[in-house]
């Protein structure tokens, strides 16, 4: 009699398909691609060189210039953080030495090393990939099984290709309903975690599911996954379908001809099958989501633009209201912000840009406010540019910069609590709002791309949704 086979949910199906060994409650995961930057390459490269190992499959490893190089026009090999000449230098030779491709600064294919995978083809559906980086699993937007590692496992990765890992739970988190106007993809992921908590998804890997998330581009998907880490989960994906195909068919390092096709056949399977069990389950309706915003100091502690901080704070939400500086029960809309900052690995993609630019053209940021935009990657920065964006965001009052991590986090040098900028509250389309991430003593509220625009004109922290306009697109 012919066993029939259970059904599995498409994490299972990837990690099946991946799986080496089981070693002593781990499994041994063969990695497909492994992503490498500036900040922690060289201690991987370091790593390598005393143990006396080389790269078991160079071919399979690729990094980039992004963490800590400044960001200001003609920028050459300039970085804001101290000592960060040597990380640049050191990575650079490290990559030349080992033949792994770099893009460089310079190089077209320069950008954030989680905007630049998915971009060119690296990171695909049903691929393991691996970075030093906590937002790796930014590409599971794409159908990737991909999480964040320390330089210790980045050491092991490029000598053996594979890592021992245990395997998660698994949950699913079903997006239902339509979107409204201006309501994004960073509002659906920011509203999750207010609602569960920054440890709601926390040990699991989340497969991110329903029409919401179907209606969403490439560049939401991504964006939605980037953020699975800060619902503390271990990482995040979204099955890959047409919008994926259309999305990914010839870029440099996706497969041609024939091997696309049968490419897309294998991915066409990388889907939960019907009745599959996961460890958890959640499902929220978007259907009347407003854009969000965080009031506090952690993405859990946010709230819909309308609405207040906490009226009775227990300690960790009266501790963050003394942080922002924010009263029990205010309004979040109308509070004065000092810069605004449109960048990162979770929305600075093409997509982001265009949505913002619709809101601030024939626009001015409001006097005082400082304003920034970031592209993702070199390539970003030139599509940008072609279609115009650039002039958009200039002639309303925005500095343009270079592409790379900039002022997501003080670390690379960049900081809004400087001289001539001096800026206290800063609305982002960040990731992380923890104290002093944008540095010391600047207040951040994490929020989408139009939400962040519209807070630029306005002046203060304001209402997409009056300024909404037919080209911005949910991201």
């Amino acid at each position: 009699m012919r066993r029939v086979a259970a059904p599995r949910n498409i994490i299972d199906k990837i990690w099946d398909a991946h799986a080496v060994a089981e070693l002593d409650g781990q499994t041994l995961l063969h990695v497909d691609r492994v992503f490498l930057h500036e900040r922690t390459g060289p201690a991987v490269f370091a790593g390598l060189a005393e143990a006396g190992r080389r790269p078991l499959a160079p071919q399979l490893v690729f990094g980039t210039m992004d963490h800590i190089v400044d960001t200001t026009p003609g920028r050459g090999d300039a970085t804001l953080m101290k000592g960060g000449r040597a990380f640049i230098e050191q990575f650079r030779a490290g990559a030349r030495a080992h033949g792994i491709r770099l893009f460089d600064i310079g190089d077209a294919r320069q950008g954030i090393v989680h905007v630049v995978s998915p971009e060119q083809g690296i990171a695909l559906p049903g691929c393991t990939l691996v970075c030093c980086d906590s937002h790796t699993c930014t590409v599971g937007g794409l159908g990737a099984l991909a999480w964040g590692i320390g330089s210790s496992e980045g050491e092991h990765a490029l000598a053996t290709q594979t890592l021992a890992r245990r395997k998660p739970r698994t949950m699913r988190v079903c997006f239902e309903g339509a979107l409204g106007a201006g309501v994004t993809a960073k509002d659906m992921i920011l509203a999750l975690i207010a609602r569960h908590g920054a440890a709601g998804g926390a040990g699991h890997a989340i497969e991110f599911a329903g029409a919401a998330v179907r209606a969403l581009p490439v560049e939401g998907r991504l964006t939605l996954c980037n953020m699975a880490v800060e619902f503390g989960a271990w990482t995040g994906l979204v099955a890959p379908d047409e919008v994926t195909f259309e999305w990914l068919h010839g870029r440099p390092f996706a497969p041609q001809g024939a091997l696309w096709d049968a490419a897309v056949a294998h991915w066409r399977t990388l889907a939960s099958d019907a009745g599959a069990a996961f460890d958890a389950e959640i499902v929220f309706d978007v259907s009347h989501l407003a854009p969000q915003v965080s009031w506090g100091t952690n993405p859990g502690q946010t709230v819909a633009i309308d609405g207040r901080t906490p009226a009775a704070p227990d300690a960790d939400a009266a501790r963050a209201l003394a942080y922002m500086d924010l009263a029990p029960g205010q309004p979040i809309a109308g509070t004065p912000i000092d810069a605004a900052f449109i960048g990162s690995c979770t929305n600075a993609r093409l997509g982001d840009l265009r949505a913002a630019a619709s809101l601030v053209a024939g626009q001015r940021v409001a006097p005082g406010v400082t304003a920034l935009v970031v592209p993702g990657s070199t390539e970003v920065k030139r599509q940008a540019e072609a279609e115009g964006l650039h002039r958009v965001f200039i002639d309303a009052g925005f500095e343009w910069r270079e592409s790379g991590c900039s002022l997501c986090f003080y670390c690379g040098g960049d900081s809004f609590d400087r001289p001539g900028r001096a800026a206290r509250r800063v609305v982002s389309t960040t990731n992380r709002n923890f104290e002093g991430r944008q540095g010391p003593g600047v207040r951040t509220h994490l929020a989408s791309p139009a939400t962040v625009a519209a807070s630029a004109i306005a002046g203060c922290i304001a209402d997409p949704r009056g300024l909404w306009g037919p080209r911005a697109g949910a991201r």
